[in-house]
């Protein structure tokens, strides 16, 4: 069983056109709060990140926010967090959310979001960290990309370890408890086996 006490959080900076995007925002933080989990964001306070960063404060949470002198220079960063740390940029930006952060959680949103997300799958596949990751899966939103990463996988892009790193579900508690029990992938053999293959 594996130990979360700080959760990362990938979302949009817009609040999207479902209120389901915004109810599953609020109970993230509401959660996290509840389950004495620090969250760690974006540092936003705009779309689904203020509002999950809103009701975790609300509930008593305590939040953490990583954003770049750019957008905080823009006026998008919270005012009210418990801490606050302003890097250079989007690298040192999703490298400290790593570092402070249990594990991963991605809720609805557009490239940033999907990048953070697959950049953490693609160290968590390079062993670049241990930490697990999840998708919560609200109102279907992400249907389709689950279904293309199945097809990757069966395509021969994606082993089944590795797709299977990515712990999928609709309902917030039983996603963190997936999170909780989520084994690492045994990359060992795998990374020995494609460095022979590039050695020919």
């Amino acid at each position: 069983m594996r130990k979360i006490d700080a959760l990362c959080l990938y979302c949009g900076s817009s609040p999207g056109t479902n209120p389901a995007y915004q109810q599953a925002a609020r109970h993230f933080g509401e959660t996290l709060a509840r389950q004495k989990i620090k969250l760690v964001f974006g540092g936003g306070s705009v779309g689904l990140m203020g509002i999950a960063a809103d009701a975790c404060l609300a509930a008593g949470g305590q939040v953490i926010g990583v954003i770049p002198t750019l957008l905080m220079e823009k006026e998008v960063g919270h005012k009210g967090l418990t801490e606050m740390h302003v890097v250079a940029d989007m690298h040192q930006r999703k490298a400290l959310m790593t570092e402070l952060a249990d594990g991963f959680i991605a809720l609805p949103g557009g490239y940033g979001t999907l990048d953070e997300l697959f950049e953490a799958l693609t160290w968590l596949q390079l062993s670049y960290h241990l930490k697990p990751v999840g998708l919560l899966n609200v109102a279907g939103f992400f249907d389709h990309l689950i279904g293309f990463l199945d097809h990757a996988r069966d395509e021969r892009f994606l082993r089944e370890m590795h797709r299977n790193a990515l712990n999928v579900d609709s309902d917030l508690d039983r996603l963190i408890e997936k999170l909780r029990v989520s084994e690492t992938p045994d990359n060992a053999k795998w990374l020995d086996r494609v460095a022979k293959e590039n050695r020919g």
